[in-house]
């Protein structure tokens, strides 16, 4: 990069872009600035509060979206990454006002107490259990490792995964 174009380069993050995206089926075109994180769009520009903002560094999972069908934290994702790419967020596993068989176990089962880790788990036993049935309890934890719950200690999620991968039909 030569001298011209460096100064050219705006240090406080101004500059912005034009992105499309595709958020639960519906498709979205925003100009968002180079620096806004993917998490903070979808809640921000795009008003779908279900992905949460816990540590800001990918250790919690409160933030876990789809990416093209691949689970990542948005947290660590700058939104402009994410141009040209499908997302499924939380309010994206529900068929209408009827819940995913996931949603529904996590709520039959105590699979969750103040909440705010649940979108994080809900679409990673999505992404662990879409291809997979009959899973262990070895299995199930391993596959939610990502994920940190400072509530329920982690039974009742455990159980509301067997209760969904038992109530899926894939």
């Amino acid at each position: 990069m030569d001298v011209e174009e460096r100064a050219t380069v705006d240090p406080v993050g101004t500059r912005e872009k034009t992105i499309t995206v595709t958020v639960n089926g519906d498709s979205y075109q925003r100009t968002v600035s180079v620096r806004h994180s993917l998490v903070d769009f979808l809640r921000e520009d795009l008003g779908l509060t279900g992905s949460h903002v816990g540590c800001e560094h990918g250790v919690c999972g409160a933030c876990t979206v789809l990416l093209d069908g691949e689970p990542i934290r948005a947290c660590l994702m700058f939104a402009v990454q994410a141009d040209g790419s499908q997302l499924t967020t939380v309010e994206g596993l529900a068929a209408g006002d009827e819940l995913h068989p996931i949603q529904q176990a996590f709520w039959e089962n105590h699979g969750l107490q103040c909440g705010f880790c649940t979108p994080g788990f809900l679409l990673t036993t999505y992404d662990f259990l879409r291809e997979k049935h009959g899973v262990t309890e070895p299995e199930i934890r391993e596959a939610l490792s990502g994920n940190l719950c400072r509530c329920t200690g982690y039974q009742g999620i455990v159980r509301s995964v067997q209760a969904a991968d038992e109530a899926w039909e894939r």
